[in-house]
């Protein structure tokens, strides 16, 4: 019973791990290139002021630190439970994407987008309930 607990709690910190970081990422590395601007190329000079913009911006950087932080935590999070499990259960990041995307990006989210995070929320919340393991680990 107390590995059951365990199993549940552990799988419960690292999808939240990845419900946070990757969104997270995912908006850090937009407003960076959003502050790089319009990427046109069309001599080789152009190329490297492209990478000295992508590559001296901290929102880049952060974006990219998020990014690796929620794929650790997704590859750890596939040895504790099944497949079937982790990827509904993250779906909750949907969640975190429409509230960062109208908070920090401030984007319209229409009363439709609402629905449709709510709805998925009640499957991660039915997901959730059921144990994150239905195979015996090897």
């Amino acid at each position: 019973m107390k590995s059951s607990r365990n199993l549940h709690f552990k799988t419960f910190l690292a999808i939240l791990l990845m419900v946070i970081f990757g969104p997270l990422g995912n908006v850090l590395l937009g407003r960076g290139m959003k502050s790089v601007g319009v990427v046109t190329i069309r001599t080789i000079p152009d190329i490297f002021n492209v990478f000295h913009k992508v590559f001296t911006s901290s929102s880049i950087w952060l974006g990219i630190g998020s990014l690796i932080t929620f794929f650790l935590a997704y590859m750890i999070v596939l040895t504790w439970a099944d497949y079937s499990y982790v990827q509904p259960a993250s779906a909750v990041a949907y969640a975190v994407v429409a509230f960062m995307g109208h908070f920090l990006l401030r984007e319209v989210v229409t009363r439709t987008r609402w629905v449709g995070v709510l709805i998925i929320c009640v499957g991660v919340f039915v997901v959730g309930n059921t144990h994150p393991r239905t195979t015996e680990p090897n």
